[in-house]
């Protein structure tokens, strides 16, 4: 699956990925009036305003994008009928063409780790029929109940050549809290690390069993980009693991804080960016859009990111 982003991105020359994570308060008037005057003002009607949120952004912005990221809790909070328009967002993204990157953080271990794997990833049986669940292309993971909760992920993206992000160091500011501690690696010699750093040289030890044909293994990592100097030591701990970057935009990074997260021939990362495309038109910078025409926001604000990239590429004389 890690050779199939790669191939899209190199395809759009863009690396970058839309956060479809929809709030009620992105979703503009007429589209709530439309669904609230299908479905009432019913979870069933909001679930029905935040597809025809994600239907429009997708029509606009899919020509220009390798990849979507939806946040599940976004679609959680409606409950069911959330869950049936998350479902309903992924498979018309697969229509489009697009990776679809589930954002959905689980980490358990045993048998619990294999269904979520299962849900988002694999399929599972029924009587004599094998079924997918949500089917995303890859998945967010939390390792900090160590490898018994990451294999599972592993073993199924072996079987259906899907692929994960591996929290490593996340874009919020309190993730130092826990992530930044220093750690002792013991042996002969003491030594202290970053626990990110440990996290990080685990992702490119597990990589190992996903390896793409392009030089990049399909267990990836999750790198906030609000911390470059973190992400220029990862990306020399984990030669062989793409990078998810949060934190574009709306989180306060821009396209130079970038740099270091890529490999010379600007790939072995994608870079995300949420609110600050699916909400732009609430953006004075893209305010002459209009509520009406949020999505044609959305495509400008899908440019803007590419050319700030590109522009800090070519600063870098890359």
């Amino acid at each position: 699956m890690i050779d199939k982003l790669i191939e899209k991105i190199q395809k759009t020359g863009a690396p970058i990925v839309v956060g479809l994570d929809p709030m009620m308060k992105f979703v503009p008037d007429h589209i709530k009036k439309t669904a609230f005057t299908q479905k009432g003002e019913t979870l069933e009607g909001a679930a029905e305003a935040v597809w025809l949120y994600n239907k429009e952004i997708i029509d606009k912005t899919y020509d220009l994008i390798p990849a979507v990221k939806p946040q599940i809790a976004m679609y959680e909070q409606f409950g069911i009928p959330g869950l049936c328009a998350f479902k309903r967002t992924v498979a018309y993204c697969k229509e489009k063409g697009l990776v679809v990157i589930g954002d959905i953080k689980r980490g358990d271990i045993g048998s619990t780790s294999a269904a979520y794997a299962a849900a988002h990833l694999g399929k599972v049986q029924v009587g004599s029929s094998l079924c997918a669940g949500f089917d995303e292309d890859f998945v967010t993971v939390n390792p900090y109940l160590g490898s018994d909760g990451v294999q599972p992920f592993i073993d199924v993206c072996r079987e259906e050549q899907k692929g994960i992000f591996v929290l490593v160091k996340t874009s919020n500011p309190s993730s130092g809290e826990f992530q930044d501690r220093m750690v002792s690696t013991g042996g002969i010699t003491f030594s202290e690390q970053a626990l990110y750093e440990l996290v990080g040289m685990k992702v490119e030890e597990w990589g190992g069993q996903l390896m793409g044909r392009k030089g990049y293994s399909s267990v990836g990592a999750v790198v906030g980009a609000t911390y470059p100097e973190q992400g220029k030591v990862l990306r020399k701990v984990m030669p062989h693991a793409f990078i998810l970057v949060p934190g574009y935009g709306a989180q306060g990074a821009s396209g130079k804080d970038l740099i270091h997260f890529f490999d010379e021939n600007r790939l072995g990362a994608i870079v995300n960016s949420s609110r600050g495309i699916i909400a732009a038109y609430q953006n004075e910078k893209y305010s002459a859009f209009g509520a009406e025409n949020f999505a044609d926001a959305s495509r400008q604000a899908v440019l803007d990111m590419i050319a700030d990239i590109d522009q800090a590429f070519a600063n870098a004389g890359r």
